[in-house]
């Protein structure tokens, strides 16, 4: 059985976004999120966007751990 291979830059393009490294770091460059604000509740994704991103959290499902990621970098500045 093969493990998919997830990773930011595959999240990126899941999400419909560019998953050039440089796209990548301009994206946390130009968002970021407050505390208390949750990633879901982000003013800057698609309603898609923002369920698959809540349906990956919700059933922990293969994506959650490259989700948490973009969260804790979206939280970062």
């Amino acid at each position: 059985m093969e493990l998919p291979n997830h990773d930011l830059g595959n999240l990126f393009e899941q999400l419909g976004l560019s998953s050039k490294p440089e796209d990548i770091e301009a994206f946390f460059a130009s968002h970021s999120l407050p505390p208390g604000v949750k990633l879901i509740d982000a003013p800057f994704w698609t309603p898609a966007q923002a369920r698959f991103l809540k349906e990956e959290m919700r059933e922990d499902a293969e994506w959650a751990p490259i989700v948490d990621q973009l969260n804790v970098r979206l939280h970062e500045n």
